[in-house]
Order: C-alpha cells, then sequence, then structure tokens
C-alpha cells in the first residue's frame, strides 16, 4: 500500500506526481469515511495561494459522502484543532503546507479531539482511500452534507487567555515585536497582544501565499528583520511564526535569536515550578538538557520519534502537561496538546512577568548546549540504503527513527540522522556543549553520508 502521510501530514506541489486536485478529492472522501456523518467536519485553511481552491475540493468531496461540514475559513492551525476540540466536531481538516515553500500545499487531519490523528489512523485513511481507487467504491450516499460557514473564531483566543495570568502580564505592559512571516498567525497573535495589554510592532504581517517576507520557516538565519526591529524598538522580546501558526521562534531584548530547544526549556521551567512530578514528552533530537532541567522537577521524560503527531500521542497517553520539538513547536497540555505559537507567546509573557527576568537572563540560566541541524537531498531509496549502511557500522542507541548514536557516556554529545517525512532529504542533527564540538559532528557525518551514498549507489 502506498503512504501518503509524511512526518506531519500530506504534503506536495499541487499538480506534480500524486498531488492533484483528484488526490486530494478522493483523500477527502476516504477522511470523511473514516470520521462517519454523525458530527459535523471542520475545515481550515491558511493563506497560501490555492489553499482556497484546495478548500472548495475538501468540502465537496465531504459533502458528496454525506459528511456534514463547516468551513472556519483562514485560520492558524492550532486554532481549527481548539475549534474542533471546544464544538465537539467529529474531526477536522487542515489545508497546510507549514514551514515547506510557496509552491507546497497539504492537509493535516485533526481527531474529533482536537489533536491530529494517529499513526494508526493514518494508515486505515490511506486504506480506506487506496479501496475506494481500487475497486470504484463511489455507491451515492443517501444524502448529501450540508455546507455551512463559520465567521470569526473567538473561542480560540479566549481559550488561550483562560489559560494564563493574564493581569500580571497585562501590568506589565511589555512591547513585543511579531513577525508573523506573511503566515496565518499575524492578526490572531496581533489580537492576543492587545487583549494583554502589549505594545505590539508587526513585520511582515500581511498574510501573503508567496512569503515575500522571509519565507514560511523561522530559522535563525533569516529572522534577521526580527533582530533589528527588537533593538530599535527597544522590545521585550520578538517573536516569528511559520506558514500556519503552530510554530514559534522567539528572540530576546538583545537581538539575540533563541532556538527552539532553549525556548522550550525556559518554559518547561516555568510551567513545572507549579507542576512538580508532571511528565515531559519530547522527541529524540531534542536537548539533552532536557532530563536535566526536568530533574530539578522530579520530573519525566518521554521520547517519541520525530514529529508532532508522535509527542502529541504520547502526551495523550502519558497526560504529560508540557511537550516540544526542537524546531520551535511547543505544546501545553492544559490547553491542547498540540503544537499552538499564540498559546506559546502568551506563556512566554507569563514567564517574564512571572519572574522579572529578562529573556535573555532566563535563556542564560539553562546549562550550555548547542544543536545544528544539516540537511542532504536524497531520494527515499537512497536514504534508506544510507541510514541501514551506517546501522551496520555505527553502534546505534535508538532506531525508532533513523538513527541516533550517543557520543559521550552522559549523553551531551550525540547525533541523529534520519530521512524527512516531508522532502527528499536526510536530516542530521548534533548536539555538543559547544557550538564549534556541535558544529564538527554535523560536519564530519554529513562526510560519512557523502561516502555512504557513494558505497550503496
Amino acid at each position: 500500500m502506498a503512504k501518503y502521510f509524511g512526518t506531519n501530514g500530506i504534503r506536495g506541489v499541487l499538480g506534480e506526481g500524486f498531488f492533484t486536485l483528484g488526490f486530494i478529492h478522493d483523500m477527502a472522501a476516504a477522511i470523511g469515511s473514516h470520521m462517519g456523518t454523525s458530527s459535523p467536519v471542520l475545515v481550515g485553511y491558511d493563506g497560501r495561494k490555492n489553499s482556497s481552491l484546495i478548500c472548495h475540493v475538501v468540502v465537496s468531496a465531504l459533502s458528496y459522502n454525506g459528511s456534514d461540514c463547516t468551513v472556519v475559513g483562514c485560520v492558524p492551525t492550532p486554532c481549527l484543532e481548539y475549534e474542533v476540540k471546544r464544538s465537539e466536531c467529529a474531526g477536522g481538516i487542515m489545508i497546510t503546507a507549514s514551514h515547506n515553500p510557496p509552491a507546497y500545499n497539504g492537509i493535516k487531519v485533526v481527531a474529533q479531539d482536537g489533536v491530529e490523528i494517529s499513526r494508526r489512523d493514518e494508515l486505515q485513511i490511506e486504506s480506506a482511500y487506496e479501496k475506494r481507487i481500487t475497486t470504484s467504491e463511489w455507491s451515492r450516499p443517501a444524502r448529501w452534507g450540508i455546507i455551512r460557514q463559520l465567521e470569526g473564531q473567538p473561542g480560540y483566543l479566549h481559550g488561550i487567555i483562560s489559560q494564563i495570568d493574564s493581569d500580571s502580564i497585562a501590568s506589565k505592559r511589555f512591547k513585543v515585536v511579531l513577525d508573523p512571516g506573511n503566515g496565518v498567525q499575524g492578526p490572531f497573535s496581533s489580537e492576543l497582544c492587545a487583549g494583554l495589554n502589549c505594545q505590539t510592532i508587526v513585520i511582515n504581517g500581511e498574510v501573503d501565499g508567496d512569503f515575500p517576507g522571509r519565507g514560511p520557516e523561522p530559522t535563525p538565519e533569516n529572522l534577521s528583520g526580527l533582530s533589528h526591529a527588537v533593538v530599535e524598538n527597544g522590545a521585550d522580546m520578538g517573536i516569528a511564526f511559520d506558514g500556519d501558526g503552530d510554530r514559534s521562534i522567539f528572540c530576546d531584548e538583545t537581538g539575540r535569536i533563541i532556538t527552539g530547544d532553549r525556548s522550550a526549556l525556559i518554559l518547561m521551567r516555568h510551567i513545572l515550578k507549579s507542576n512538580r512530578g508532571a511528565t515531559v514528552s519530547t522527541s529524540l533530537n531534542s536537548s539533552s538538557v532536557t532530563e536535566v532541567v526536568a530533574g530539578e522537577f522530579d520530573s519525566e521524560v518521554i521520547r517519541t520519534r520525530v514529529g508532532s503527531v508522535d509527542v502529541s500521542q504520547s502526551m495523550k497517553d502519558v497526560g504529560s502537561i508540557v511537550g516540544f520539538e526542537e524546531n520551535g513547536g511547543f505544546m501545553y497540555g492544559k490547553h491542547n496538546p498540540v503544537r499552538d505559537g499564540c498559546m506559546t507567546l502568551a506563556l512566554m509573557l507569563e514567564a517574564l512577568a512571572d519572574s522579572d527576568m529578562t529573556l535573555s537572563e532566563h535563556a542564560g540560566s539553562l546549562p550550555q548546549s548547542f544543536t545544528v541541524k544539516r540537511k542532504i537531498g536524497y531520494t527515499p531509496d537512497a536514504s534508506s540504503g544510507i541510514i541501514q549502511y551506517l546501522g551496520r557500522v555505527f553502534q546505534v542507541n535508538d532506531d525508532r527513527d533513523g538513527l541516533k548514536i550517543l557520543l559521550s557516556e552522559s549523553g551531551d554529545r550525540w547525533v541523529l540522522v534520519r530521512a524527512s517525512g516531508t522532502e527528499p532529504i536526510l536530516r542530521v542533527y548534533a548536539e555538543a556543549p559547544t557550538c564549534e564540538q556541535a558544529d564538527e559532528i554535523a560536519d564530519m557525518f554529513c562526510n560519512m553520508l557523502d561516502l555512504a551514498g557513494r558505497i550503496v549507489s
């Protein structure tokens, strides 16, 4: 059976390969069949150029399948997820390619509880899709589903504010620079900050599917505009979101970009102070400092495969209060165990208000650690062969998702090599106590990948 779901949903360039309007129609029908017709399905989309077109195809397929559906419009992914949970719907479909380049689009499927569907559900949907296209199982339903349009989503921001000490934040009158990167989180984050009495400066704020400002993925390399704006305006902090608004990267008051790992550890420490012993879920490629900080509060860390789906499912399974990925995806279990850029922003404002420390002081109080990332283009078949070869050469400590190799007894030096679930590339993650050491490890393994690629080709 063909595999369509990657690390985080289904993605592709419309009209290339399998990702056609016909495929989207048939896959949406399979998703609708999986969810059933007892409750409506919510459908949302991001600001990409063809997202509205794909939305029409999705709701048409759902309606033909007999499913009622409600279109919530152009919203961040965590907004759709929250509305699914709040409305007790059958589930949701979010049309987005998250941080991928503008030419891409995709589908994320949300279960009835407001969390992305499990890997098991993905397999069942893929099976339903294959059955439909191979058996022409298109008997007309007894009725067409009803399509509704929902205007405005006030519940999303109200839900976030209900989880934090908004009065404490409001009393500080923080100055915040927002960089939504022309993604859909712009209007929502501005409204959230206004409700928390923050003064905001917005860059790259217009929703534009071409992402002309700095692209849909916030990385330290493309956030110089955010750093400059923070320093120039004397802001307390800055924050950048990805294309669909579920991930966030922070900038401290000095203009320094804080990695997703480091900001997550700041928030983890803040949350565990009042939730001692609570469990934390995170992926294999997150910093080893996670266990160090969790140990300050007698908390256990559960490691998962890479991907927000796996972290969210772990949070549900074990009741984790905190979940995160190293890429800026932070999850707060008391709100909804999914990545949520606006919830993350609110929690960071609360951490600053609660401590009277600057963001740079929070980051400086963490144990030193540096993680670097590399990516090398390989076809899926070549990636598989290279990983198998490395597995024969090295002693592997964890092979649940690629190969993780510990390079020190303490675990503070390691490398992870894995095939991307969204692009035809191999990803290399390396951590060490200094940036130079992490770079050396990453460079060494990238050279090994090149050599392995020539051997297995």
